[in-house]
């Protein structure tokens, strides 16, 4: 097991040390050269989003098992404890100055100084104002450099005309002062900031049903506030709707185009700029992309991460960077988050296996 960990993640480095016995059985992931990953834990079921607090506390959300878990520990005892259950899709979840955020669906629970209640935690409501529909309707929520945290609310259909879906939009911690962001965006469930410039970056899932090769996923960048990403007229840079009656609604001339078109349907999830200093120079403050895979393509796509390399904020290109967790059209695994930890190695969920692996560079 990896010991990549700086001084003060002190519960995942002794995790890592103690957790020698696995029951799951690792696939072969093929990885750029120098680059090694390793199963971290494979005691949290359904792992989703994942969240860091301050004193070295890995939080992780899930989604259908309703879950929510921290994974911490001593040298001699590493532990993967329930701190909240039956709860609505709990997809989305953030940390913040000592307390833990977690979205249902519908609503947003503030667990306040979570990590010294981890035995106990306590949560309230801050916010219940979001649809209750479950189509797209798992969130994912992080905070922007403002302090605001920021949740989408997905297309609650493969296509339809709903103005107070596909949009992203923001909160007080408080769970005050809600407002729209951005329009036109069918589902994204990963959000993002750049870390030198603050723009909001994020990936969205386009419409199913109009074929295998089309439409393309998107890499979005919100440049202004206010801004139409195209659906449910548009899909990626150019592609009219293949229903009249979305099509007419807009123009693609008038959207912002993503910035980078990716491989249709790969289903791509919570993206990270890398912001570590362990992987080589060529990564830095370039975007990972875990791609959950397809659902209904006649042959599979997805089921990897890839990697956006920038030029300022044009894509320069897209390319593969871990593979493996799909093999002859099998399913051995789906990526849905990554987090970079301070010593800069990068952890990634899979929900398929209920696994998080690390990865690192030697």
């Amino acid at each position: 097991m990896t010991k990549f960990f700086h001084n003060h993640i002190l519960s995942l480095a002794a995790l890592v040390v103690c957790s020698t016995t696995l029951a799951f059985d690792m696939p072969e992931i093929n990885l750029p050269d120098g680059f090694q990953i390793e199963v971290l834990t494979d005691q949290v079921p359904g792992a989703r989003s994942m969240a860091l607090g301050d004193k070295g506390t890995l939080f992780v959300s899930t989604m259908r098992e309703g879950k929510v878990y921290a994974v911490s520990g001593t040298d001699s005892q590493p532990e993967v404890l329930t701190i909240a259950s039956d709860l609505y899709m709990p997809n989305g979840i953030a940390f913040k100055d000592g307390n833990l955020y977690v979205a249902e669906i519908h609503r947003v629970h503030k667990f306040e100084d979570i990590e010294d209640r981890l035995n106990a935690p306590k949560s309230k409501v801050i916010n219940k104002s979001y649809p209750t529909d479950r189509h797209h309707g798992w969130r994912y929520i992080t905070f922007g450099p403002d302090g605001k945290l920021y949740i989408p609310i997905g297309s609650p259909c493969n296509i339809c005309d709903e103005p107070d879906y596909g949009v992203i939009t923001r909160i007080d911690t408080d769970g005050s002062n809600k407002e729209v962001i951005a329009h036109g965006i069918r589902n994204t469930v990963g959000i993002t900031f750049h870390p030198q410039t603050n723009d909001l970056w994020f990936t969205d899932n386009n419409k199913d049903m109009m074929g295998d090769d089309i439409p393309p996923g998107e890499l979005n960048r919100l440049s202004t506030e206010g801004e139409h990403f195209g659906f449910p007229f548009c899909h990626a840079n150019d592609i009219p709707d293949d229903e009249q009656k979305f099509a007419s609604l807009g123009n693609c001339s008038d959207i912002t185009p993503p910035v980078q078109e990716l491989d249709a349907h790969v289903a791509a999830l919570g993206l990270k700029f890398y912001t570590g200093s362990m992987f080589p120079d060529e990564y830095k403050n370039q975007i990972f992309i875990p791609e959950h895979g397809s659902w209904n393509r006649s042959k599979k796509s997805g089921y990897r991460i890839t990697l956006v390399k920038l030029n300022g904020n044009r894509a320069v290109s897209y390319e593969v960077f871990a593979d493996g967790w799909m093999k002859n059209e099998e399913t051995l695994g789906r990526p849905v988050d990554l987090l970079v930890l301070p010593d800069g190695s990068m952890l990634v969920s899979d929900d398929e296996n209920g696994v998080i692996y690390q990865i690192t560079y030697q």
